[in-house]
């Protein structure tokens, strides 16, 4: 046995009673199916029960519509589908997932992340796995099924641990989920589910996809520097030396090739194209890319950032596929974006459910009713913003340990805490910022995360007899750092008043 064995004990049982308690929960789709289903049969008991509540802006009296009467049951049959279709992150996840696509199937990212990982000093090595694992996750699933086991081959070739070299991939991969100097397709996700349930308050009002931008990027540079402590001072060292046996094929780390340098350049000097552009059109007062009111933030690169997106990474990775060959005709590029597209059926089924779940919520007006009387108990106990914000990183956290989904969690939360925030006067990216916080922090130890039995079957190449345990063992001190440093960020920025993003403040003023 090359690593020492997982202690039992109380922590064990808790995980086998997580585990257990996870599998058992019906499919994501299927939950939100359960809850259309609840949401009707509890709008029809409201009304009848004469639930009522007086709305905080316009003072009118809000009652519970019964969905399962005449009208309600032909608008649930004759808007299905537009509510399907109309869902704000279903077309902004397809868009950008598109130009991911081509920049993945290219080999793009791939070699970006070979390219930051592999030219690293030894002494930075840690670092720069932990940030490599941030920055993949703009290209959604590739730091899992690439960065995370080409670490433990990493590490192997100068001499340390494997598992840790992994444990630190994951970590920043996972566990830094929400963090990254560019936005990736989380972002819009998020945002449109945000901007649906801030509809329930206020119709009007939009989240932007940079809605939370300036406080992930400072994340990402906090959550990469805490990654790298844990792993060198308390998971390597616990792990102890490596005794296993390496293969000779993984004895050493093979280097870009020169195509795929030319690659790089070519994709270099695209993205300086499209700087150049993007440059010539925001900087002149009256440039083409500046808003109708002359303004940058209402601009179509802020407010058509996953166009953006989109465009961005579909050039640079055409650039980079023509030039190394991955690309030879149109026909492999299509395929590229359509490769993309099969990774989101899943996703597509989650979101007809949750589109219908989200739609009943806002007609029904429980939404309302529950934020009016949630944040009525809440301001009644006076607790104060920043233990306010603690206990949802919590409950976030928590919800996390039972389902995987950061977008079915938040589809969930959302329709209830945003309004119920707005209403005691704080912003839905504020809510929103708090909820990636406390989705991000369990990651690493949550077995209903996706890609967790994939981290298994990795480790499991180094150490045969590890398991859920041992993962879990493995990555709870980067679960308990991420949680204290992200808490201490937030309430700094609290108490400094710093905007979130572009145009997106702590606080928000019922029209």
């Amino acid at each position: 046995m090359d690593t020492p064995k997982t202690k039992t004990g109380i922590l064990q049982k808790m995980l086998n009673w997580t585990e257990k308690a996870g599998n058992a929960l019906p499919h994501p789709g299927t939950l939100f199916a359960l809850f259309a289903l609840g949401t009707l049969i509890f709008s029809a008991i409201g009304a009848s029960l004469g639930w009522e509540v007086i709305h905080p802006g316009t003072k009118e009296i809000i009652r519970p519509i019964n969905l399962l009467s005449h009208d309600g049951i032909h608008r649930i049959i004759l808007e299905m589908v537009d509510n399907f279709t109309g869902f704000a992150p279903l077309g902004i996840v397809m868009v950008a997932m598109l130009g991911i696509g081509i920049a993945e199937q290219s080999g793009l990212i791939s070699a970006i992340i070979r390219l930051l990982v592999l030219n690293s000093h030894k002494q930075f090595l840690t670092f720069i796995i932990v940030f490599s694992g941030i920055l993949s996750n703009v290209a959604s699933d590739v730091g899992y099924v690439l960065l995370i086991p080409l670490a433990g081959v990493i590490f192997i070739a100068v001499g340390r641990h494997p598992i840790a070299g992994m444990a630190a991939a994951f970590a920043g991969v996972s566990g830094g989920f929400s963090a990254n100097l560019l936005l990736g397709t989380v972002d819009p996700l998020l945002a449109g589910l945000s901007t649906e349930a801030a509809g329930i308050l206020d119709p009007t009002y939009e989240v932007n996809p940079t809605a939370n931008y300036y406080f992930m990027v400072a994340s990402t540079f906090v959550i990469a520097f805490a990654g790298t402590f844990i792993t060198n001072k308390v998971v390597e060292p616990r792990l102890g030396k490596y005794t296993g046996v390496v293969e000779k094929r993984e004895s050493s780390v093979e280097q870009l090739s020169k195509v795929e340098k030319k690659g790089l350049w070519m994709a270099v000097f695209t993205m300086m194209i499209i700087l150049a552009i993007t440059l010539i059109g925001i900087i002149p007062e009256d440039g083409f890319f500046r808003g109708t009111d002359g303004g940058i933030l209402t601009s179509p690169l802020i407010k058509g950032v996953v166009a953006m997106l989109f465009v961005t990474a579909g050039t640079t990775g055409l650039a980079y596929g023509i030039t190394t060959g991955a690309f030879k005709n149109d026909t492999d590029v299509m395929n590229g974006m359509s490769a993309s597209m099969k990774t989101l059926a899943t996703y597509f089924v989650l979101v007809f459910f949750a589109a219908q779940f989200v739609a009943y919520f806002k007609w029904s007006n429980l939404g309302i009713i529950l934020a009016v009387e949630g944040a009525e108990t809440l301001m009644s106990a006076d607790i104060g913003l920043i233990p306010l914000m603690i206990l949802f990183i919590i409950l976030s956290a928590s919800i996390n340990m039972l389902m995987g989904s950061a977008s079915a969690k938040w589809a969930i939360l959302a329709p209830i805490f945003i309004p119920m925030f707005m209403i005691m006067g704080y912003s839905p990216e504020l809510s929103q910022v708090v909820y990636r916080i406390g989705d991000s922090v369990t990651n690493v130890i949550s077995p209903m995360m996706s890609f967790f039995a994939l981290i298994i079957a990795f480790v499991q190449k180094y150490d045969p007899k590890a398991g859920i345990g041992t993962i879990i063992a493995t990555m709870i001190p980067y679960s308990i750092a991420f949680f204290l440093i992200w808490v201490l960020l937030l309430i700094g920025w609290l108490l400094l008043g710093l905007p979130l993003g572009p145009d997106a403040g702590i606080h928000y003023v019922m029209p």
